[in-house]
């Protein structure tokens, strides 16, 4: 089974802190347990494959799992971290040191590796710059890809705006009709409403008129009546009351005292 790997490349000026600094090419190809390193200046080249034994040691020295170690590697040379100061070193007899620092536990520490000058500079330089322009053409595909998936977005969401538009144009234009019909049927309702009550206002006046006028005729039969019997004799009427008084007043006998 092949091993899982990844590959990165990671461009640095050697020395970091040198204003004269050369740029350098730092290719990695990283595996679970160990790593290969290819640098390149584009005139020499140089390689660290670090096996897994001299990995393990490594991370035994600071008391790191191996993947850990790796992954930590990976990351600072992969890509460039801010904070961390890289060098690549003279070593002798053609070789290089590179090194890197990193913080840990309020620790400034430092990992160094020596990488041998390649057998073949142009080899390795072409290597690295093949990965370079492999990887630059996969990323402007990935661009192109990206902008062609952005347009078709782009393109979707001017129709959905569009359709957003139109419905709410549409919705606006229905209710507009549903208000108008349900104002006309209000008002038809409004106006029956009225005239219904018209009509029982009419019939209670109806009602209510023969009620009226047979009290209007009560009222007249009673003042002829009361004006008849003013017209009599008021002497009479004292006189008839007089002896009514008399008729029912009681009589008094006399009585005999007897001696």
């Amino acid at each position: 089974m092949e091993e899982t790997k990844k590959h990165t490349c990671l461009k640095l000026l050697s020395p970091v802190n040198s204003t004269e600094g050369e740029p350098i090419f730092v290719k990695g190809t990283w595996f679970p347990t160990r790593f290969d390193l290819a640098i390149t200046d584009g005139f020499n080249a140089w390689f660290c494959n670090a096996s897994e034994e001299e990995v393990n040691q490594r991370a035994s020295q600071w008391d790191q799992p191996v993947s850990e170690y790796v992954e930590l590697a990976e990351r600072y040379l992969g890509f460039q971290q801010p904070g961390s100061v890289y060098d690549f070193a003279d070593a002798g007899d053609g070789h290089k040191r590179l090194s890197w620092t990193f913080e840990k536990e309020g620790m400034t520490l430092q990992w160094r590796w020596k990488c041998k000058q390649s057998p073949n500079c142009k080899k390795t330089t072409a290597e690295i710059l093949d990965f370079l322009m492999d990887a630059n053409i996969t990323l402007s595909e990935e661009v192109i890809r990206k902008n062609e998936l952005y347009e078709n977005m782009k393109v979707e969401a001017e129709k959905c705006l569009a359709q957003s538009e139109r419905v709410a144009n549409e919705k606006a234009e229905f209710e507009a009709q549903i208000y108008t019909k349900f104002l006309g049927v209000l008002n038809s309702k409004k106006s029956k409403l009225r005239d219904l009550r018209d009509q029982l206002s009419k019939q209670d006046t109806a009602k209510r008129s023969p009620q009226v006028e047979e009290d209007t005729d009560k009222t007249e039969s009673f003042d002829e009546e009361s004006f008849d019997n003013s017209d009599e004799d008021p002497q009479q009427d004292v006189t008839a009351s007089s002896k009514d008084v008399s008729k029912n007043k009681p009589s008094r006998r006399k009585r005999t005292r007897l001696t």
